[in-house]
């Protein structure tokens, strides 16, 4: 599944978050992820315009490319956990990788391989309907495995999902995911600025979160580094992690961007200078966390 709740998954506008009660119980992972299938084929048809592709996904898109750019050689397969409309596959089969797309929306499988024969790189991109939960079904190994934006937040059994990567990862491959964080200041000064606290401190919450997008629900799991590396450890080493849109707002704020163009370089400049420091690289929007299979 494309993981960016309308704000990439990370720009929403209007957000309705309910907690499960139960949300490891398998009955209610199987609804979940119903849901959230359902959400996004509700807005693939419109999700490479201002939802899912505006200036600050654009530039979160980019961090995720150069660190593919520099763990895997060009030439090499990639599995692209969530591909959504294809926008980073496309790239990557472009610079001259292989990649097989997969995601659990039926309708943004359909925009990707339109995507991908309109590029006239068929041959490039293989692309199937196929949820991260679903992975014991593939056989292939790949040199790297990327996920953008956060579908792997969608994920109810994240060290399942880890065991399945080790598998279909190489001996010293990469996998680089962009996920969304538990920490983010300007959401959280956004909010509680307009008085709507409950909806502020919506990430601190454990387990299944329910997200309202497009009059449907996505259930998110909002994580700390750490707490994401954790369900990867037995199988992977932590080579690095950075804040996405700590200084800069998130993408679903790109309206103040936009009405604040004398901050953005530098503001910019703080996120690209920054976001690796201890602390800080705990927080944002997203974090970009690199690993490699022991």
């Amino acid at each position: 599944m494309s993981g960016r709740h309308g704000w990439g998954m990370s720009g929403q506008r209007a957000v309705v978050p309910m907690e499960s009660h139960r949300p490891w119980m398998a009955s209610l992972d199987e609804g979940q992820l119903l849901d959230t299938q359902r959400a996004f084929d509700s807005v693939a048809a419109d999700y490479d315009g201002p939802r899912g592709n505006n200036e600050l996904i654009q530039r979160m898109r980019v961090a995720l490319w150069e660190a593919v750019f520099d763990r895997v050689p060009v030439g090499a397969n990639l599995l692209d956990l969530g591909c959504g409309t294809g926008i980073d596959a496309i790239e990557f089969a472009r610079c001259g990788y292989q990649v097989a797309a997969t995601d659990w929306s039926p309708q943004m499988v359909g925009r990707t391989r339109s995507r991908a024969a309109i590029a006239g790189l068929e041959s490039h991109v293989t692309v199937e309907h196929l949820g991260i939960h679903q992975l014991g079904r593939l056989k292939e190994q790949f040199a790297g495995i990327y996920s953008n934006f956060g579908p792997l937040n969608c994920v109810p059994d994240l060290p399942t999902v880890a065991a399945e990567c080790a598998r279909l990862l190489r001996p010293g491959g990469h996998l680089v995911f962009s996920v969304m964080g538990r920490v983010c200041p300007w959401e959280l000064l956004h909010y509680l600025s307009r008085g709507r606290f409950r909806r502020a401190i919506v990430r601190g919450r454990r387990g299944a979160t329910a997200v309202g997008m497009n009059r449907h629900t996505i259930w998110t799991y909002y994580y700390l580094p750490r707490e994401f590396y954790r369900a990867f450890a037995d199988h992977f080493v932590l080579e690095s992690h950075r804040a996405l849109c700590l200084f800069l707002p998130p993408p679903y704020l790109v309206d103040y961007y936009r009405r604040h163009p004398r901050w953005r370089q530098w503001l910019g400049w703080l996120d690209d200078h920054l976001g690796a420091l201890p602390l800080m690289r705990d927080m944002g929007d997203h974090f970009l966390i690199v690993m490699r299979r022991r």
